[in-house]
Formats: C-alpha cells, structure tokens, sequence
C-alpha cells in the first residue's frame, strides 16, 4: 500500500492514494454479479498513547482498510464487509453480497444510486502522524507538571488519519481524506478531592498545545479540591466552551426534517408542519455545519456520495433549515441538504457563533451562580423537548459577587439546549474544542463560552 497522494504533502501517512482507491473499487464492480453495486472503502490509520499515574502505561498504532460492498436486486440490497483485497477474495464478497440482497425484504423507500458528482480540489493541508516518541513528549509535559504540584495526571493522545472512498456501477466515484488529532487530561489530587480535565485539538499534531493544557488542568485540579456543597436548584450559570459543546450538539438528532414533519421531534410545528422559519432561540445564536472546518481535504461526501455543502441551521434564533434525505426530499418535493445524515453528525462538524464576551467578564457580572467545565454521562430525557440529564464533572465553582470563591460538589443536571439557549446572558469567543463525550472521531467542532439563566441543577453527586 502506498503513501496517500504527493510523497511532499502525505509522506508520513499510509493510507490508500486516490488511485488505489479507484483501482479497487474496478476490481469489486467488474466481479459483482449484481443488477447494481455500491462500493464503500475505508482505509484508515490511527495511533494512540495512553499515559495514567504520571507516566506512559500504553503506546499503539494500527492499519487496515475495509470494503463494504452492497449488491443491489432491484429494491432489495444486502452489504458484505472485507479486508481481504486479493481478487477472489472481493470475488467472493460480492457475489456473497447478492445472494443475500434476493433473500431479504424490498426497501420501498430505495433511492437510485447517483451518477458521477462533482467534488471541490483538495486543499493543500499537510497529514501526519506523530511519532511514539513525539506522543510521549507531549505526555511527559502533563505529568512532569502534574507531578512537580503532587498531583497525578491522567490522559489520551489520538491521532487519526484516513481516506475513503464511495464509487457505484453508475459512475460514480468520491474520494476524501483526513487527519485529526486529540489530547485529553485529566488531573487529580492524591485524596481524590480535586479534579481538573482539559483538551487540544487540531489536524495535525503541531496543532496541539500539550503545555497549556497541563496548566489549566493541574490549575483545577488545585482550585477543586475539597468541594462544599450547596443546594441544587437553578442558577446563572457559565458554560465552558466543552460544556457548551456537550449539549449544544444534542440539538443535532433533532434536525432531521422528516422526525420533524411527522411530529416526532422538537422541530415539529403545533398542527402540523416544521418549525423553519420560527424563532426557537435567543437571536444571537447561530449554528451551522462548514464543510471548511471539516478536517478533510474536501470537505467530504454524504453516505450516497453527494458533496457536503455549508448549511446553517438556526441564524440569529430562527430554523434555517433540517435535513432533508434524498428519499424524504422527493416525498416533500423539495431539496435534500447535503450534510450527510444523522444531522450535524453526517459532516462531523458543528460551529456555534461566538461573541466578545470572555469567561472572566461574565464572572465580574456575576452575582452568584455557577462555574462548570464540562459534563458527562449524558442522557436523553424527552426526545420532543431535547430534555437530557447528566452530571458536571472534573471543576465545578461556585462564583459570588464577581469572583469564583469555591470549589463545589458535581452537580446533576436536567436541561434542555432549548431552553438555557432562550436564557442567554452572554456569548464569549468561538474555539476549537473536543466534546470529551459526544464528537465523532475525525471531526471539529467550534464552541464558545456562554453564561445563562436558571440553568437547572436537580440532585447532588459525590463523583469527582
């Protein structure tokens, strides 16, 4: 297998070169059996280093590249998976493939496979994957300092790279790449008292800010231990950038226009209908999904090989657009957006437009209220509402009359984006973030820090 694309821009990642691609996939159609074909390559390469009790206990990388191939009878399809490439063996996937598609039910709802689309250039992004030793080095920043403030520090350093590849008997043929990378810590005090977590992100492993990461974690970690507890209840609260990120994105199942148009979701319009063109939020917020944050060199394709296009969902407060697949667009006569499926998930990007506002002024302007640096354990409550509940986590403090005056026991939430998205106080700057609990792999997402009203706090936790 050879380097993705021009040795001077993808020497160091190892994943297949559109050509590669293309040559495979000639090699599955021309063996296929079928009526129609579909094939989907995901060529892939990832390596990690895990580091706990201040030093490195694993280091790994792996490859491989899998081929779905889907045979089509008329309205019935069935998909086989391979990471075998010699002929036979994609021979004998793909009449595997067609066998099953004649046993199974038809699909009523089936859409044509596409012909040939047109894709943007790639953009000249450099892709690379850190070394063990380059991983290791980043660690060793974290848990030298942890260590120095007797703290024990904990974490995750991910890096990702891959290409894949959509063509079909009709012509068509998509090809995308991609590179990201993650680092994650979190920072504990030795009774177990205080917690601290933060992360950096980016395309590449230059991206990455190990040192300033390990400060505002270990800065937590101390400022967090032995927390008080207070009365659960609502309070004016301020959201970290990753905590924003954390339930803003729970929006995203729910932009599925047809859930939508049949009354089953938040976005269902009282007697019928969707709520484009309603006012859902405050009018400062804005979401929508970019094709240009996406960490790809295209932009990347849909799951049927239509090109990611820029959607913006809620501008200034009011519903855009939902996501309209190919099946439910024609239904409906109109449109499909092109942001892949499953909502913002489908282009694995998000952006939240930001303001001026900074997490230290929204403190000053704070009589009293709530501090939170990120959540977890998220779980949906009512999906008509976006109704989750879950728990903050790793710095949570108490803020009185200006000024962050202790460090407080986590708190169980009941929330909807909804609702403390109507109760918007201030908007900070946009950043670059990782979830820590609900981003695809691969993706980017752009989250600001936001202080609201009345966020509801229902139960106490003993969990750091």
């Amino acid at each position: 297998m050879s380097t993705n694309g021009p040795r001077s821009l993808f020497a160091p990642v190892n994943v297949l070169s559109r050509a590669e691609a293309q040559e495979l996939v000639q090699r599955v159609l021309r063996n296929s059996p079928a009526e129609e074909t579909r094939v989907t390559i995901n060529s892939a390469a990832r390596a990690d280093t895990r580091f706990a009790l201040n030093q490195v206990t694993t280091s790994g990388e792996n490859q491989d590249t899998q081929i779905t191939i889907t045979a089509y009878a008329g309205n019935r399809s069935a998909s086989v998976n391979t990471n075998r490439v010699d002929e036979a063996s994609l021979a004998a996937a793909a009449k595997q493939a067609y066998e099953i598609a004649q046993l199974v039910p038809p699909n009523p709802e089936r859409m044509p496979e596409l012909t040939q689309q047109n894709y943007p250039a790639a953009r000249e992004r450099a892709m690379s994957m850190p070394t063990p030793t380059e991983r290791a080095a980043a660690a060793k920043i974290v848990t030298e300092l942890a260590r120095a403030n007797d703290l024990v520090a904990t974490g995750f350093i991910e890096s990702r790279a891959g290409a894949t590849a959509l063509a079909n008997s009709k012509g068509l043929f998509a090809y995308d790449a991609s590179a990201s990378v993650t680092m994650t810590a979190t920072v504990r005090s030795p009774d177990g008292t205080g917690s601290g977590w933060a992360c950096s992100d980016g395309n590449s492993f230059g991206d990455l800010d190990p040192a300033t990461l390990a400060a505002t974690a270990v800065q937590k970690a101390k400022e967090s231990r032995n927390p008080v507890a207070i009365e659960p209840g609502r309070y004016t609260t301020i959201l970290e950038p990753t905590a924003t990120g954390n339930l803003v994105q729970l929006i995203a199942n729910a932009t599925q226009a047809r859930a939508a148009d049949e009354g089953r979701s938040f976005f269902s319009k009282p007697g019928g209908g969707n709520k484009i063109g309603l006012k859902v939020v405050d009018e400062r917020v804005t979401l929508l999904t970019d094709p240009a944050d996406s960490p790809s060199l295209t932009g990347g394709y849909d799951g049927d090989g239509m090109p990611l296009e820029k959607v913006t969902w809620i501008e200034n407060g009011v519903v855009k657009n939902l996501n309209y697949d190919r099946f439910w667009a024609e239904k409906q006569k109109v449109q499909a957006t092109r942001a892949g499926g499953g909502g913002f998930g489908g282009a694995r990007t998000l952006r939240m437009l930001g303001g001026t506002t900074g997490i230290a002024d929204m403190i000053k302007g704070t009589e009293r209220g709530v501090l939170v640096t990120r959540f977890w354990y998220i779980r949906s409550v009512d999906p008509r509402t976006i109704l989750f509940t879950g728990l903050t986590r790793d710095g949570t403090f108490l803020i009185e009359n200006g000024k962050v005056t202790r460090s407080i026991k986590n708190f169980r939430f009941n929330e909807s984006p909804i609702f403390f998205l109507n109760n918007l106080e201030a908007i900070g700057p946009t950043v670059r973030i990782n979830s820590s609990e609900n981003l695809s792999a691969g993706g980017s997402v752009w989250m600001p820090p936001i202080k609201v009203r009345d966020f509801s706090f229902t139960s106490l936790s003993d969990a750091v």
